[in-house]
């Protein structure tokens, strides 16, 4: 499958405008023709399934579990494997024709749009990618705001994902993301009703969060101030990336005694906040950076690497690591050995963990500890302690530097801005965008360390709850007139539906950086900045005036 491709959807697209031959992610222009027929597909399963439920009847319970993997593939650095997303739009396919025959036999009218009536076959795809994807809306607004709740839906998908895997649902939830997709195919909304549905998928997406953040809490205890370990023990080990704590609680109790130590990279750092997890002893600390590190990281390490979820960077051909990655869930790299669960939810990893054990111990590459797990509970303990030192003046003003980090050289802004924060200013992060600053030391104001990192970009959770704690502490009636600015990096799906959720609890005034999404048309974009005053960086020295 050869031919140009159109994505737009993270925040390194080309030239600020669009990949159009090859994704700067890595993906090729066939692997993004699938994942724009993987998403047809899943528009068609969510059409008809919204259609039964309309109707009063049960939809399939293996209809949400769908959706949510095969969105969650198409997010940025997710998954690179074309024969795994052919497999994805072969059940996609399959469940939709299932669900068909289904709406048949009870009488259930079904929209004839031909994301239900098409069926072609595998060398038809390329095609069909030309016409159904993101390029299929000629209006800009209008393909903007369908793309905005699109990705919206995403990373919403991502975080049930997530909590689905720890037993943990929502049948409102799946209900939405459902119709979402539903009314994106069917329906020929107006800009005020698409702009509706956008601030109505940031609704749901708090509804997600606090989804996962039950999901985390209650498997492995609320996050505690820890003291995560930057070095390394002179034992072979696995590298866990990614963001599926399930996968690394299997992980742990398959190495337990094996001689082979686990620590993890990227996202999955706050895995250490949380009290079920750190009791394992082989849980050593937190290896490197940030997910654009891990071409360095990972060849250092020595030992193999598994990707729960998104945040790949494909590795150049010779590099040593290559034959050490495996992936499981939603991601897939191509040639590389794939995880998969048995009926009952269980992994074996005896490959990974054998593989390990051949490996020579990782090289170190700093010493050293970083202080996180300033989760909402965490939050509440100190909240009268954090209320006392603004009242005294000692805390001014609350930053929330959160959301992701990224390759460009002009993220570079995030580190300045965080040193150059007055000292009477506290940094609220969650998200990889922590790792520009979250080994600086920039102190503590009455004991409370300058950055309090939530923990993973669901996290921001904890945000939107402390910032409605200190609203009734302090009893304003608007979260906009606390001392709190927003000053948020992003970069993939799941930072877009974070910022949909702030926008629909009427959050104003964000940053957002380093640059506003390229799928936001100019209209649109003045619409964000009217009604929300959302904008973007400038330069760091100015960006201070307005935060600090």
């Amino acid at each position: 499958m050869e031919g140009k491709m159109f994505c737009f959807q993270c925040q390194e697209t080309a030239k600020g405008t669009g990949c159009t031959v090859a994704g700067v992610c890595g993906k090729k222009a066939s692997t993004a023709a699938l994942m724009d027929v993987l998403l047809f597909s899943v528009r068609g399963v969510a059409t008809v399934a919204t259609a039964m439920r309309s109707a009063g009847k049960q939809v399939p319970e293996d209809v949400a579990p769908y959706l949510e993997d095969a969105l969650f593939a198409t997010i940025t650095n997710a998954n690179f494997d074309e024969d795994m997303l052919l497999l994805k739009i072969k059940s996609g396919f399959e469940l939709r024709n299932r669900l068909l025959f289904e709406s048949q036999r009870l009488a259930v009218q079904v929209p004839r749009v031909e994301e239900v009536r098409w069926h072609g076959v595998p060398a038809d795809y390329l095609r069909k990618a030309n016409s159904c994807g993101v390029q299929r809306n000629l209006n800009p607004d209008v393909r903007s705001l369908v793309e905005l709740t699109t990705y919206g839906l995403k990373g919403m998908a991502a975080y049930m994902s997530h909590a689905r895997h720890l037993g943990y649902t929502d049948a409102a939830l799946e209900a939405f993301l459902q119709r979402a997709l539903s009314d994106l195919t069917v329906r020929d909304l107006s800009l005020d009703e698409l702009v509706a549905l956008v601030l109505e998928t940031g609704h749901w997406g708090v509804v997600a969060m606090s989804l996962l953040d039950r999901a985390n809490t209650s498997s492995y205890g609320s996050p505690q101030v820890s003291r995560v370990n930057l070095g390394v023990r002179n034992r072979p080990g696995i590298l866990v990336s990614g963001h599926d704590l399930r996968d690394l609680e299997m992980l742990l109790k398959q190495t337990r005694d094996s001689g082979v130590d686990v620590y993890t990279h990227g996202e999955m750092l706050p895995a250490h906040y949380y009290p079920r997890l750190s009791t394992y002893p082989h849980l050593i600390g937190n290896y490197g950076s940030s997910w654009w590190h891990q071409r360095e990281d990972f060849a250092t390490f020595n030992g193999p690497i598994l990707f729960t979820t998104n945040c790949i960077v494909p590795p150049f051909e010779e590099s040593p690591y290559r034959n050490r990655i495996f992936t499981t869930n939603a991601c897939g790299f191509r040639n590389c050995q794939h995880i998969k669960e048995d009926a009952s939810g269980h992994k074996d990893f005896t490959p990974i963990i054998e593989m390990a054990k051949q490996c020579r111990p990782p090289q170190e590459i700093e010493r050293g500890v970083i202080t996180g797990g300033f989760a909402h509970d965490q939050v509440s303990q100190l909240s009268g302690k954090i209320a006392e030192a603004v009242r005294k003046g000692h805390i001014r003003k609350f930053v929330v530097m959160a959301g992701c980090d990224g390759r460009m050289p002009s993220r570079t802004y995030y580190t300045q801005f965080a040193q150059q924060l007055p000292p009477d200013c506290i940094i609220l992060t969650a998200g990889c965008a922590k790792y520009r600053f979250n080994k600086l030391n920039l102190g503590e104001i009455d004991g409370i360390p300058r950055v309090l990192d939530a923990g993973q970009c669901n996290d921001c959770y904890s945000w939107v709850l402390t910032a409605f704690a200190l609203r009734d502490i302090f009893h304003v009636a608007d979260i906009n007139q606390l001392p709190i600015v927003y000053n948020v990096a992003w970069y993939e799906q799941k930072a877009v539906i974070v910022l949909l959720a702030l926008l629909s609890l009427g959050v104003r005034n964000i940053h957002l950086g380093p640059t506003l999404p390229a799928f936001l048309s100019p209209h649109v974009r003045d619409v964000l900045a009217d009604r929300f005053n959302l904008g973007t960086i400038t330069q760091v020295k100015d960006d201070l005036n307005w935060a600090a």
